[in-house]
């Protein structure tokens, strides 16, 4: 009984082999009808089309309908489809009922960069895409010359971080690079920039900074400054829009909230704690009358002869 059961086994599963190189024959010997593209991520971006795809392998002089399916290479169709600048990846899947099927992945932009006359998109990977009229998406803007050294990918971190926050999202218009030490955001209100210095502790900087506008800018006026810098640690250095004097903001504290209790602010030769009252020189402080009378009727009683 057992080697029957045996026997029934081994012909099940050479028939399966048999009918999947039954199947793998006869898709490769039958010819390619058409070509199906499927862009997975088309919610994403629409700046490739299925027809544009066929038309780059077209350019690419690779013929494939009206091929059997043996002879057309799904490989070398791959990797051709992968160096497009506008494509992260490709898949080639031969069909059982002659189609032939490409699934490809668009590059998502993520920054876009303005370098002069030049303007190019780039993804997370740091690959770049050029900007057409025929192509526009909404991100955030960059503008500076960057390297392979440093490229605008490393800005992502803290770009990420901005869009995450409403607060900052509504502050922040566009970003400068100037080199990875000077890297600047254009917020909405008018008259000043601020440099972030280098993308580390950007959480840091950015506390620094929303503290600084809500504690020193309405007192001191949204036009006063023309640069803001929080590269420092511990502090925050406002340049003046005539660039005369350089006050000083010191943020030199541990927790967030509740709002800390503010060291000093040094404007010229003035130092003193933010929203204090300045306080009155020697000369302008009043005299202690109190003390004064006391005094009177200490002498009046001493020069009185009945005591």
């Amino acid at each position: 009984m057992k080697i029957v059961r045996y026997i029934i086994l081994l012909i099940i599963s050479a028939l399966l082999v048999w009918g999947v190189f039954w199947a793998r024959n006869k898709a490769s010997a039958q010819l390619c009808k058409s070509i199906d593209v499927v862009i997975e991520n088309n919610e994403k971006a629409t700046f490739v089309t299925p027809q544009g795809v066929i038309n780059d392998l077209q350019k690419m002089n690779f013929k494939i309908v009206g091929l059997p399916m043996w002879q057309i290479n799904s490989d070398s169709i791959e990797r051709a489809l992968s160096k497009s600048q506008f494509l992260e990846s490709a898949q080639c899947i031969k069909g059982q009922n002659g189609v032939f099927q490409i699934k490809v992945k668009q590059l998502i932009p993520v920054l876009r960069v303005f370098d002069g006359d030049d303007s190019y998109y780039v993804n997370r990977e740091g690959k770049r895409i050029p900007a057409t009229v025929n192509f526009f998406t909404d991100v955030p803007i960059v503008e500076g010359h960057f390297t392979k050294e440093f490229g605008p990918e490393k800005l992502l971190p803290m770009v990420d971080y901005v869009n995450h926050d409403s607060t900052l999202a509504s502050i922040v218009t566009m970003y400068k690079y100037r080199d990875p030490q000077n890297i600047m955001i254009v917020p909405c209100f008018n008259g000043h920039i601020v440099n972030m210095g280098s993308v580390d502790k950007y959480k840091e900087k950015f506390r620094k900074l929303m503290l600084f506008y809500r504690k020193v800018m309405p007192e001191k006026g949204w036009n006063t400054y023309d640069t803001i810098s929080v590269k420092w640690n511990y502090q925050v250095v406002a340049t003046l829009a005539k660039k005369k004097v350089v006050p000083e903001f010191n943020t030199d504290y541990e927790d967030e909230d509740p709002a800390p209790d503010f060291e000093t602010m040094t404007v010229g030769d003035e130092q003193r704690p933010i929203g204090a009252e300045k306080k009155p020189a020697e000369s302008e402080k009043p005299k202690n009358n109190d003390s004064n009378n006391n005094n009177n009727k200490e002498k009046e009683k001493n020069n009185n002869p009945h005591n």
